[in-house]
């Protein structure tokens, strides 16, 4: 792999290298010293426009478990916040040595830009860009999917032998809430229907993508007529992404709560074997209620967790070996 900038582009044999990768690394991470030598003498950037916790953390976890160098760049207080442009930007990171930026941008395709510019040779790694694509978080959401359904327990501490080379096929999965401003329903969408899942949006027309209806998913306005029809095995809550929104996209919270909330009724309404994800942070109260955010349904720090092995598996995939082949 050259870049990993997108799940649209990812085939089903590509999703399912990176997924088998990242169990190798998940069962590393048991072991008393879980740093491998791998990327030693390498260096990763961690390039963030935009505001982060878990992302950040987890990819500079990744790297460093992989015995990379990693610097971690902000745009608040550097040269960005005085003007600088990403090109210029880039080309100081060439001049230090980097072999691997991950990016976050709040513009949709300033990742792809990078990666095709002559500005840098270094694997770029899209941490989430805009309202377009959050690669990573999709592939760990679909590597928790197959450790719950078909790997055991699938919690971080356990074996997902089981799940290994496997798709999802046949596996029902309901998107709920901001589709429209959701880089994880867009990347969730590609990928999934790679994998052979059927993808479920619920969300009121306000809160689609243009365009949404003629995408591979199918779409609910009801929440309650979804669970009904479509009897998920994995209900994907998404975060109201008000710093997103200029506009009113509902009448209010308690109203969004209670048509699209995943409450205690709608919880135990769902099948045997459901589980219910959220890429974080949570609006508890609002998108999702705190007993199902912490039931035994709930996937939330599994996500986490699995979210290190999962950047592991993309970095090494992307800088172990020299970077030839086009992506």
């Amino acid at each position: 792999m050259r870049h990993l900038l997108d799940t649209r582009s990812l085939s089903r044999d590509e999703a399912i290298l990176i997924l088998d990768t990242a169990e190798e690394m998940a069962a590393t991470q048991q072991r008393e010293i879980k740093k491998l030598p791998t990327l030693r003498g390498k260096t990763v950037v961690n390039l963030f426009f935009e505001d982060s916790t878990r992302t950040r953390i987890s990819f500079e976890a990744a790297a460093k478990r992989l015995s990379a160098d990693v610097i971690n760049f902000s745009a608040k207080g550097s040269s960005v916040s005085k003007g600088e442009s990403l090109k210029d930007t880039a080309q100081t990171l060439q001049a230090i040595g980097a072999d691997g930026v991950v990016i976050r941008h709040p513009a949709s395709g300033a990742p792809a830009k990078l990666a095709a510019s002559n500005w840098i040779d270094a694997g770029v790694l899209n941490a989430g860009d805009g309202t377009h694509e959050h690669p990573t978080q999709a592939l760990l959401d679909a590597f928790t999917m197959r450790r719950r359904l078909f790997g055991g327990s699938g919690s971080a501490g356990q074996s997902g032998d089981a799940s290994r080379g496997r798709d999802l096929d046949g596996v029902s999965v309901v998107i709920v809430g901001d589709i429209a401003h959701s880089r994880v329903a867009r990347s969730n969408l590609w990928l999934l229907n790679a994998l052979g899942a059927h993808v479920t949006f619920v969300a009121p027309e306000t809160l689609l993508p243009y365009g949404a209806r003629t995408w591979p998913v199918t779409v609910h306005h009801s929440f309650d007529t979804a669970l009904r029809e479509e009897q998920p095995d994995v209900v994907m809550m998404l975060r109201i992404q008000s710093e997103r929104m200029h506009a009113a996209f509902f009448p209010n919270e308690r109203e969004y709560a209670r048509v699209w909330g995943l409450d205690g009724a709608r919880l135990a309404g769902l099948g045997d074997r459901a589980i219910v994800m959220h890429p974080g942070p949570m609006n508890r109260g609002l998108e999702i209620s705190s007993g199902a955010a912490d039931s035994d349904r709930s996937t939330v720090l599994e996500q986490v967790a699995n979210g290190v092995s999962v950047r592991m598996a993309a970095l090494y995939l992307l800088l172990s070996g020299e970077r030839t082949e086009q992506a």
